[in-house]
This record gives structure tokens, sequence and C-alpha cells, in this order.
């Protein structure tokens, strides 16, 4: 398998949160794409946060593009330059309020590779404990939830957690922590 050959390629729209591009592709076969549209995203991280009492942090909020209330992991972006583990670090103290005393590397997702290019890196942290408020950016309205290891694995049974990526990295942390 060879990949894909980029003749050209054009931005149609650069913002912090999204980026548009459109990619003229030469296939291995020597067929043309003209347009093949690609959206770039920054980085992403997913918590799965353990506290000292053996519960989950998870978050409820509004999510524009589903018009819906979502419970799901903390998440957030890894600035320029930040290294993903310190970037689940300080996500999750800002969105929770809670600091960890250990974290570990679970997984890397990709969103969509056919269309998107950004990754998704999950972290397991551990020994949590509330130490401040939430320190919100002004478009966050984030409600924390805390439950059990149990009732986190009924929610995702039951098909109630509808971030695909944050149930995969569910399972992924779950399967190696051995609950499932």
């Amino acid at each position: 398998m060879e990949k894909w050959k980029v003749l050209d390629s054009k931005y149609i729209i650069q913002r912090p949160w999204a980026t548009l591009r459109v990619d003229k592709m030469q296939l291995p076969n020597g067929v043309i794409k003209d347009e093949y549209y690609v959206l770039e995203y920054p980085t992403w991280v997913n918590m799965i946060g353990i506290t000292k009492q053996n519960t989950i942090l998870l978050v409820r909020q509004y999510r524009h593009g589903a018009h819906d209330i979502f419970v799901e992991l903390p998440a957030g972006v890894v600035e320029d330059g930040e290294d993903p583990q310190d970037a689940a670090k300080r996500e999750l103290l800002e969105e929770t309020g809670y600091a960890f005393t250990d974290s570990k590397y679970i997984c890397k997702l990709y969103a969509n590779p056919a269309t998107s290019a950004n990754l998704t890196y999950t972290y397991l942290l551990t020994g949590g404990v509330k130490v401040q408020d939430q320190d919100l950016d002004s478009s966050e309205d984030i409600e924390v939830v805390e439950l059990t290891i149990e009732e986190v694995k009924e929610l995702l049974f039951q098909n109630k957690i509808g971030q695909a990526l944050h149930t995969s990295a569910l399972f992924y942390t779950l399967k190696e922590m051995g609950l499932l």
C-alpha cells in the first residue's frame, strides 16, 4: 500500500478551533482527486481521573454540534509546545478542581483519520483530591459528575456516553485496569 501524493494544498479557513483545507491528490493508481477536504483541529487530551475515593470524574456539558447535553470525560486542548501529559493534568485541574498524584498514558486515537488530521491522547490520572474550585474559560459551562467505576461501566454498556473518543478511551482504560 502506498500513501497518496499531495499535488496541491490550499486553506479555505484557518481559525483557532477549526481549519479546513482542500488538497489535490494523486492516488497510487494514478487517479487525481481535485478536491479532498481535511479538517485540522488542535491536539486534544482526554482524562480519566480517579479520586482517592476510587470514583471517576466525568463532566456534563452542552454540545452545540449535537444540540444536546452530554456526560463525558474531562478533555481539552494541548497548547502549542505543551506535553500532552502536562496538558492532561492542567485541563483536569481547570475543569474539575482536582489534582492527581499519578498519571499514565493509555492510548492515542484519531477522531476520523479520513477527514480529520488531529490526535487525541488519553491519560489515566489517579489519587485525585479536590484542591480548588473550577477555573473555567468564559465559554465553558461544565458540571462535575463523580461516579463509581461500576456506574461508569453501566453508562458505557447502556450507550449513555455519546462521545466516541471518550467511550473508546474508557474501554481502553478499564481494560488496562483489568476491569473488563
